[in-house]
Formats: structure tokens, sequence, C-alpha cells
């Protein structure tokens, strides 16, 4: 039988089969010594077969089908494991806020280095309008201008006062999206508006901390009525980088990519090389110097968890 992962609680993956049925299954043994060096060798997303366990209404999960794509995320603690968050995407949508707990623009940008570096196109939604004063969306709009000069579409939306929602539901319509972002940033109560029959668990932010409490605990996948699926994630409190080699990482932020010709030497670092081009258009403003912060720290070897 044939069906997909619409739900991963670890041990446990629900399979919705083509018959709309869903069905508990496990996986053999072999997926875990197939090399995979991710904490979950199958993802919500993925494409796979299975049989059903004899007298039994679980199934056992046999074989995975190629990926079209997937995005894969590597904790910043002591043990740096590596985790797929989800599996042939057409889209990752990262929501984020300014405050109340604000998202750094370097965690923004490791999301969309990540999301480039597995070739699936990004999209920003900044949630919680309805909190900001003039001042603050004067802030917002300087901030969203960063992203969308580089190319990266950024929604204005207020899951609670229904600000931009339609336009949300159109880009959704008939694809497969990621939902991702810290704890906190409204993501679930965005899902909640979306497809109101859901009523997933939402959480308030914790005073003490200004950082959201996790209220989705696994991925899971749900149908949108207008055609498609969103996936969503557990909030992400950091964001690690994982399998980009110093020398390719500039090909993931756009702006760079498309001066990367002009600069005087092939292998140029864009760090302290004369005639880079890069350099030249951060000194003049065309580059953010919050996107370029970026790119040192990436290339360093430094993580974020903000």
């Amino acid at each position: 039988m044939h069906g997909l992962i619409v739900k991963s609680t670890g041990s446990w993956y629900t399979v919705l089969t083509d018959d709309g049925i869903r069905v508990d299954c496990r996986i053999k043994g072999k997926f875990r010594i197939k090399g995979i060096v991710t904490t979950n060798p199958l993802a919500v997303g993925d494409n796979v077969d299975f049989e059903m366990e004899p007298d039994l209404e679980t199934g056992v999960i046999t074989e995975l089908h190629n990926r079209k794509n997937y995005i894969i995320r590597k904790s910043i603690n002591l043990s740096r494991q590596a985790q797929i968050l989800a599996a042939n995407l057409d889209q990752a949508v990262l929501v984020v806020t300014l405050a109340s707990p604000r998202t750094s623009l370097g965690f923004i940008d490791r999301f969309l280095v990540t999301a480039e570096a597995y070739d699936i196109p990004a999209t920003l939604i900044f949630n919680k309008v309805d909190l900001f004063s003039d001042e603050g969306l004067d802030i917002l709009a300087d901030f969203m201008s960063i992203y969308q000069q580089i190319g990266y579409p950024c929604y204005e939306v207020s899951a609670l006062e229904g600000t931009n929602l339609a336009v949300v539901k159109g880009l959704l319509k008939d694809k497969v999206t990621l939902f991702s972002g810290h704890s906190g940033v409204g993501k679930s109560s965005l899902i909640n508006t979306l497809l109101p029959d859901l009523d997933l668990r939402t959480s308030e932010v914790s005073d003490w901390s200004d950082k959201g409490t996790h209220t989705t605990t696994f991925a899971e996948m749900f149908q949108l009525p207008q055609g498609g699926f969103i996936i969503d994630t557990p909030g992400i409190r950091e964001l690690g980088v994982i399998d980009i080699e110093k020398q390719e990482l500039s090909h993931f932020f756009p702006e760079m990519r498309r001066r990367m010709n002009q600069c005087r030497f092939n292998n140029c670092r864009h760090i302290n090389e004369p005639g880079c081009a890069v350099l030249e258009a951060v000194e003049q403003g065309e580059i953010a110097l919050s996107r370029y912060e970026s790119y040192l720290s990436i290339y360093n070897g430094n993580e974020t968890r903000g």
C-alpha cells in the first residue's frame, strides 16, 4: 500500500493512504541503519509504501520513495544532531515577530540560507502587527524592505484581527507549505484562523523570558479546503546551518550571488579581499549590513538562538 506521512511523533507515523484512510505505522529496523545521519529517518511529507501488520490495525513502513527535496535543521546544543523538518515541499513560510517574542534578523537569515541551500522558495510572514505603534510599523517597514529588495515575499499579518489572511490563503493554495518559526510567534494561532476546525493548542508568551512555550510537539500536515497542505512544526528556539561549505555560503545569499562574478578573484571570500564586489555593495548600502553580518556569523561558525 502507498501513502503520505502526515504526522510524525518520533516512533510512530500517521500515513494517509490514496483512499483517504489514516493508518498508524512504525518503521522497519533497516531504516535506522542506512547511514542516515538525522534523528528521524522519515519525515512528514514523505511518500512511502507500507504493509498492514497481521491481525492489527497498524502498519509497517517498508519503502521510502525518492524525495523532491527536504529541509533540515541542526540543533546548536552539544549533541549537534540534525533533524529533517519536512520533505517534498513547494515552499517554506517563516512566521516571525519583532516583539513578544522578537525574532532576530540573524535567525531569519539562517532560515533563508537553509531554504536556499535546499532549493525551497521562502516567504516571510510578520505576525502580530496589531501590537505595533506607528513607530513600530516604521521599523517593521524597514525590516521588510531588507528582504523584499532581495526578492523574498513579505506580508504583514495579524492572526488576531484577520489582517491579510486572504492574501495568505492565496499564497498557500494548491501547495505543500512548511510553517516554521519561534515558539510564541503565533504560528498555531495563524493556522487555527486558516483552519478553524483544527483548534490547535496555543499559549501565551511567558512574561519572565519573553519566549514562547512549545505548543506543537511534533510535525503534522493539514489539508487546506482551497487545496494544498500546511505542515506545522514545533517552534524552533535555535537554528544551526548544516552541510554548507564556507566557499559555497555566499551562493545562498541572493544579493551576493548576483555579484560574485564581479569580484576580482574567483575564490573571493567576501571578507577582506581587494576588488570584492560584495564588500563594495555593503559599503554603498546596496547590501544590508545586517545580512552581511549574518554571512560573517555563519562563515565563522557562530550560532544564534534569537
